[in-house]
């Protein structure tokens, strides 16, 4: 259902790609396109307010050329950074089924195996165990216990590095569980994980 402000957009209402710089060293990864903002714009945290905050600290952080993220052709251009998520369509209710992540695992896996980014950044727990288990689809060997998502947690693996962040949903900037600073030291660690990388 479009919103009344949105009455005028034609929605991408289908899957929504990975996109960025696809020599980067950096990989983040959502949970899914929101569905007023990647489902109608059709670019990953392009057009709400979870994608502002993105955007914004991603422009402090010198990763891309501009603070906002409003549609497909306004000229942002991400510089070592790679934007994907663990579902690619715009889940009922925001709330993906085990199934879906299941589905679209293989894609994620793929990412992760062309880019063989030094680090990826994984926004949420939802998204932290998508990646894991898109890992175990490319064959890699994951460590026992299964590591837990917590913010700022890094975990080295065979093909990169997990770097924990929540997730930059109103759910979590709006009550401070996620502030600029705290974002701002998360990209600034991914940053010299990257820096600090052997290229493959």
């Amino acid at each position: 259902m479009k919103r009344r402000a949105y009455a005028g957009w034609d929605y991408w209402a289908k899957p929504v790609p990975g996109f960025g710089d696809e020599g980067a060293r950096i990989m983040i990864v959502g949970l899914a396109p929101a569905a007023h903002g990647a489902n109608r714009t059709g670019r990953m945290f392009t057009g709400d307010r979870s994608g502002d905050f993105l955007y914004a600290a991603l422009h402090r952080a010198g990763l891309a050329n501009q603070p906002l993220a409003a549609s497909r052709d306004d000229g942002l251009v991400l510089c070592n950074v790679y934007i994907t998520a663990a579902l690619r369509c715009a889940p009922p209710g925001n709330k993906p089924t085990p199934r879906q992540l299941d589905r679209c695992s293989s894609y994620l896996a793929d990412e992760l195996v062309i880019l063989r980014p030094a680090v990826t950044v994984c926004l949420g727990s939802l998204a932290w165990n998508a990646v894991l288990n898109a890992l175990r689809t490319a064959g890699e060997q994951l460590p026992r216990p299964k590591p837990k998502f917590a913010h700022g947690l890094e975990c080295p693996l065979g093909l990169t590095v997990l770097l924990g962040c929540y997730h930059v949903s109103q759910q979590n900037t709006f009550t401070g569980r996620l502030t600029e600073p705290m974002i701002d030291v998360v990209l600034r660690r991914a940053t010299a994980i990257a820096a600090s990388s052997p290229m493959c």
